[in-house]
């Protein structure tokens, strides 16, 4: 894994602006929107946040579902440090996509505005769900409440971290497709984003921290915006979703 890496770092260091312009753009109207938009799902966690009355003991593990009932694990805090602090790296995993045009300010632009957005609506998504529903970890069905965890042992649903991991996945996967359609990085660069991205929620599961339907929930909502965020932003593509303001409100339109 190592010597592939570092086989990729030379590959971009010698190639570093010999890519054409980034295939993706800005749009004013459009940036104001989902800007806005984004912004406004960023903030809305802050409004929201249930908690329990008091910390329960430990939980009727017949109070799960079949599904996730048969993947629930004691706590395992040396596992859940290190796979919750490794989502944060694996956040960053599109900086791969902008490597051959680093010196380009506009792909800096570009991308910077782009992730920001789609960064944004996952973390409002996702955290306004873990601060409104009330779901307690798996191992309060086990161990109860570990020493330190009394903040957030009610808010498994959806996880936080995987989110993260998935977006960065699915938004390098998007973007690296398009930029270098070509290139026979492609499939490794996927491939080996999504198993990354695997392997740390199958941590989260094995730390005792998240359930299965909670790391799919999380995959599923970032890799919608680690998609839609970069689709919605290419220049020349026969299937396009323009955003168009109105005096109403916006028009959205789909073209095939």
């Amino acid at each position: 894994m190592r010597k592939l890496l570092f086989a990729f770092f030379l590959f971009c260091c010698t190639h570093i602006n010999t890519f054409p312009q980034t295939v993706y753009e800005l749009n004013v109207k459009r940036e104001i929107i989902t800007g806005t938009l984004a912004l406004g799902m960023g903030i809305t966690p802050f409004l929201v946040h249930h908690k329990p009355e008091h910390i329960p003991g430990i939980l009727n593990k017949d109070d799960v579902n079949s599904v996730d009932r048969s993947l629930m694990f004691s706590y395992n805090k040396p596992l859940d440090l290190i796979s919750d602090n490794s989502a944060y790296a694996l956040a960053l995993l599109p900086v791969i996509s902008i490597i051959p045009n680093i010196k380009d300010t506009n792909t800096l632009l570009t991308y910077g505005v782009m992730y920001s957005e789609a960064l944004l609506l996952t973390y409002g998504t996702i955290f306004t769900l873990k601060n409104a529903v009330i779901r307690y970890r798996p191992y309060m069905y086990i161990d109860g409440v570990p020493e330190g965890k009394t903040w957030d042992y009610y808010n498994s649903f959806p996880s936080g971290a995987v989110g993260f991991t998935f977006l960065g996945a699915t938004f390098l996967s998007v973007t690296f497709s398009r930029e270098f359609p070509e290139s026979k990085w492609k499939i490794p660069v996927i491939a080996g984003s999504y198993t990354a991205a695997a392997a740390l929620a199958s941590a989260r599961i094995a730390a005792g921290s998240h359930f299965l339907t909670d790391v799919c929930a999380a995959a599923a909502i970032s890799s919608l915006y680690g998609w839609l965020i970069p689709w919605t932003h290419l220049r020349d593509d026969n299937k396009r979703l323009t955003i168009i303001p109105s005096g109403n409100g916006v028009i959205v339109s789909l073209n095939f």
